[in-house]
């Protein structure tokens, strides 16, 4: 007590010889003060900062022309703090009191309603409490120190919750209760003082103002606790307990420190946004304190900045990660969105509505959204009519189908340029409607900026490039594809022959060049040669393909003429062993026939495969013809289709004399025929030998087919029914073998001989319902053909 009172005498002196006449009254008033022992001790007046001078620097408080200023404690509470007028019925916020019991006509009260107006304080508006003049925290800038007493006096709420046990000045209080319909309730604050001076926050004076904010419910019995406390433990909001480096016993847990003067108020120091929050159970009664007070002496203001609508008690809208959702988000392809209320207490009441009707069934805290709209949920408490609630507006939109593409630009020397509003159509099934934006960079495609390509009918691209094209709907819905851009010059095509003349039946060699590869005319094949017998004259045309694939703009041509000779219309055939077929060796001016079998007739029966050779004499020249008289080819089967019991045989069906044939069919290894292909009734898991033949003739193949059938649904629950995947009819099979897999390729299980059947186990433990891929292989017994199987099979374990 001594250092301190000559320390403010030492500075009084100072002030006296400096301000002469203001200074002196002021000097006898510290001292009749001193002597008469009302207050502990005097500070210095605060140093006026020339920057805080500026208009406009700090916040309005009580003050025209806030209609809120007017407000009573009550319609602070609910209309600013909490941000709702209760007009639904009864208030969730009741019992509003400030203490001192200072009416709002009061122009000195301590509490009030401030607005940040042009100046940079961190809330935009709230509820102030001060140990003084609420007036006096902004406004315009204080000369002195904000030692203005509101009349309060201890509290012992706040005491207990600092810890302090020091005389306690000035309290300044406002408590309500309130009922949540919300699981968490929380608000967000800023603690200043005037105590953020010189050496005062730290030891030996240590003067540590400090606000509690105090939390208990409405039942017997119930204790106060307090929020306003930093995380971690890290003790409650005072003074002493949030200085930065620049005081000597500083820092002191200094990332809750916000700034000094200047900073919006007429306080020494603020600390930064803080936020005070517990656990709370919806429709539980709730009593809430905010105290804030002077410490140790009566000198040097304090107050709490509580910020407008931080205050929340109600509900949130929450995505499946627990965050927070916006007021309206766009949702692409009606992708159903988890939408979750952040309540979860006993005795709720949920009610969802879309677009203002309510949705049958919805009675829990989370919906899925399947379409767009604007979901609301009303959470009620039973026996408090006022329902919290939220709401969110889904905009939806539809994505339009796009894929990569490759555009190739054969040039000319007319055409050097892509035409990119050509690419549309390959790249999306939408592109009538869709709107498209090529990109050179993928950065841009990503952040889709107003960087794409301007002139998309004259693009000079290079060959190899790749364009990144944002296909979108015009809204906020949209896919990124890749385009390939290759440019080829376009080739032209040359044709040249071995021989320009020939006699019917010789041949002759066509050679192509120009480009890669060549498409003609005339031919199967794109290589750059071809050999043709002729026998008329014949137009030949040919176009040249370059590396990329870029086709001559005209063809080569060129035309072979064929002199008439001596012709023959024998060509090699084919007849099935044990049949006959007749050989003619054509008509002509003057024909006469000399065969290998000593035969003169234009036409001789072969009942033999082999060789015939005629010479046709016309009397003035004469050709020699040969021709092969082949087994016919046998037919065979194509494809087996079997379902229901029914097999549907798909056969080649050889012509013999190039004269299509008529097959008919067998599954008894041909003991039975018939005309048709299907044949109904077969058993599952049965081996047929199916065969094929054509019809009026020994020509026939053969086929072995094992009618396989797996059921594609297994629900092991010992009812007899599907319970296993049974492969034991493939375990007569050479080499079989298979496997079970899970979605990710695992092996679950393995096929043998010794193991055919699959229960839905792996190491005797149940597999999880899902979808399981099958593949197994075995070889037919009697042909050695290897068949390969492979499908999916869904597992469903009932527990």
């Amino acid at each position: 007590m001594y250092d301190k009172r000559k320390k403010l005498l030492n500075l009084l002196k100072n002030i006296i010889m400096k301000r002469y006449i203001l200074l002196f009254s002021l000097f006898l008033f510290a001292t009749n003060t001193f002597y008469a022992q009302k207050i502990q001790s005097r500070k210095p007046i605060k140093e006026i900062n020339s920057n805080s001078k500026k208009a406009g620097d700090y916040i309005d408080v009580n003050v025209a022309p806030y209609p809120e200023s007017n407000y009573t404690p009550t319609q602070l509470v609910t209309d600013v703090l909490v941000g709702t007028s209760g007009s639904c019925g009864t208030p969730n916020i009741s019992n509003v009191t400030v203490s001192p019991n200072q009416p709002v006509t009061n122009d000195d009260r301590f509490w009030g309603y401030f607005n940040k107006s042009t100046s940079t304080f961190p809330f935009e508006e709230g509820i102030v409490l001060t140990t003084g003049f609420a007036r006096k925290a902004g406004n315009v800038l204080e000369d002195f120190t904000l030692s203005d007493g509101n009349g309060g006096g201890s509290d012992p709420d706040l005491i207990a919750a600092i810890g302090v046990t020091t005389q306690i000045n000035n309290a300044a209080i406002l408590e309500f209760d309130f009922v949540p319909t919300s699981s968490q309730m929380k608000f967000r604050y800023i603690f200043a003082s005037e105590e953020y001076e010189g050496n005062f926050p730290c030891p030996p004076t240590q003067y540590d103002d400090a606000f509690a904010l105090l939390l208990k419910p409405n039942t017997p019995g119930s204790t106060y606790t307090n929020l306003a406390v930093l995380p971690a433990g890290a003790g409650p909001v005072s003074v002493p307990n949030i200085l930065p480096g620049s005081f000597a016993c500083g820092p002191i847990n200094d990332q809750y420190f916000g700034s000094l003067s200047p900073n919006a108020t007429n306080y020494n120091g603020t600390t930064a946004p803080l936020t005070a929050e517990a656990t709370v159970i919806p429709g539980q009664s709730y009593h809430i304190k905010m105290v804030v007070a002077d410490a140790r002496d009566s000198s040097y203001g304090s107050a709490v900045f509580l910020e407008a609508g931080s205050f929340d008690i109600g509900v949130n809208l929450l995505d499946p990660a627990g965050a927070q959702l916006p007021a309206e988000i766009n949702v692409c392809d009606n992708e159903p969105q988890v939408i979750t209320a952040s309540t979860d207490g006993p005795n709720l009441i949920y009610k969802w509505f879309l677009n203002g009707t309510v949705i049958p069934g919805a009675t829990t805290n989370t919906i899925t959204a399947v379409q767009p709209g604007t979901y609301k949920i009303e959470v009620s408490v039973p026996g408090n009519p006022c329902p919290g609630s939220a709401s969110i507006v889904i905009h939806g939109g539809t994505t339009p189908e796009a894929h990569n593409g490759t555009y190739l630009l054969c040039t000319t020397p007319d055409v050097t340029s892509f035409n990119l509003n050509g690419t549309k159509a390959s790249i999306s099934t939408d592109w009538q409607t869709a709107t498209f934006h090529f990109y050179e960079n993928q950065a841009d495609a990503l952040a889709q900026n107003n960087n794409f390509i301007a002139d998309i009918y004259n693009y000079n691209g290079t060959d190899g490039q790749i364009l990144h094209v944002v296909v979108s709907n015009g809204g906020f819905c949209s896919k990124l594809v890749e385009l390939t851009l290759q440019r080829e010059e376009t080739p032209v095509a040359n044709l040249a022959a071995s021989q320009f003349r020939i006699c019917a039946g010789e041949s002759i060699t066509l050679t192509a060049s120009g480009g890669v590869t060549y498409l003609w005319s005339n031919f199967g094949g794109s290589g750059d040669t071809q050999t043709v017998t002729l026998y008329q004259s014949t137009d030949f045309t040919v176009y040249a393909i370059g590396t990329k694939g870029c086709k001559s703009l005209q063809p080569a041509k060129i035309r072979i003429e064929v002199i008439p000779a001596i012709t023959s219309p024998l060509l090699d055939v084919e007849m099935c062993v044990g049949d006959t077929f007749v050989l003619d060796a054509g008509a002509g001016d003057n024909y006469t026939y000399l065969w290998n079998t000593g035969e003169t007739t234009q036409t001789i029966v072969a009942d033999e495969l082999g060789i015939y050779s005629v010479v046709i004499n016309n009397g003035v020249c004469q050709e020699e013809f040969k021709v092969k008289v082949q087994a016919a080819a046998l037919p065979y089967v194509t494809n087996l289709d079997y379902s229901n019991n029914t097999l549907t045989v798909t056969a080649y069906t050889p012509s013999i004399n190039n004269i299509p044939q008529t097959l008919e069919y067998s599954v008894d290894n041909g003991v039975l025929w018939q005309d048709s292909n299907v044949f109904p009734g077969l058993l599952n898991n049965t081996n047929y030998t199916v065969r094929v033949r054509i019809k009026g003739t020994s020509c026939n193949g053969s086929v072995e087919f094992f009618t396989l059938h797996i059921n594609n649904v297994i629900t092991p629950n010992q009812d007899g029914v599907n319970d296993v995947l049974d492969l034991t009819s493939l375990a007569t099979f050479k080499n079989f073998n298979g496997s079970i897999y899970d979605r990710y390729g695992v092996e679950m299980f393995k096929f043998s001989k010794e193991t055919p059947i699959w229960n839905g186990t792996v190491g005797g433990k149940r597999l999880p319902t899902a979808t399981y891929w099958y593949k197994f292989n075995f070889e037919y017994n009697k042909s050695k053909t290897q068949m390969n199987q492979s499908g999916w099979i869904m597992l469903k374990n009932r527990e």
